[in-house]
């Protein structure tokens, strides 16, 4: 005998109560693991130069990990995201306590140790294609076990790749800033 449970689909505001990091994906709350310390390093590295660049910028803002990004649901049935750095222009949500109001325009995600081999990167592709149906320009695959940054543009199928010895660019998404290759892997 097979037994089915029906399971109300979660809302942006069952995701709101979640403790810890996590998305909302065709109508369920997925949990993210925490993430180690070489990873963690990179990803507060890259938000310290992001968020300089843009108080510099004077225009938009510079989110850290955790901060949730509501979207209109999208083909893959994914009502949000929670990169670990994010620059964002758009407008604020009216109730600033609230998840902001739209994709970013430029996200990060900084591998984890569990986000190597082929399901990995089967789902960090299908992440990216998320990303851009959302509208964000740019998403760099930041691999801390390489150390490079692949930066993926909306509507190209190739990535740029960056490494030891250059600077890498979210450009058209953030203008003007540049990030040491060396700097954010040392």
């Amino acid at each position: 005998m097979i037994i089915t449970l029906d399971v109300p689909r979660a809302t942006l505001a069952d995701l709101a109560k979640v403790v810890g990091k996590a998305e909302l994906v065709n109508g369920r709350v997925v949990r993210a693991v925490p993430t180690g310390y070489r990873p963690g390093i990179i990803a507060t590295r890259l938000l310290r130069r992001l968020a300089d660049h843009v108080d510099r910028l004077g225009r938009g803002e510079a989110f850290g990990d955790n901060v949730g990004f509501a979207v209109p649901e999208l083909s893959t049935g994914r009502e949000s995201f929670s990169p670990d750095a994010a620059y964002y222009s758009g407008p604020p949500p009216a109730n600033e306590m609230r998840f902001v109001p739209g994709p970013p325009d430029f996200a990060a995600e900084v591998r984890s140790e569990g986000d190597y081999g082929p399901s990995a990167e089967a789902a960090l592709a299908a992440k990216r294609v998320e990303y851009f149906e959302a509208g964000t320009l740019v998403v760099w695959d930041v691999d801390p076990v390489a150390g490079v940054v692949r930066s993926y543009h909306s509507g190209e199928e190739n990535p740029t790749i960056f490494v030891a010895g250059g600077e890498a660019d979210a450009e058209p998404a953030v203008p003007g800033w540049r990030l040491s290759v060396d700097w954010l892997m040392a």
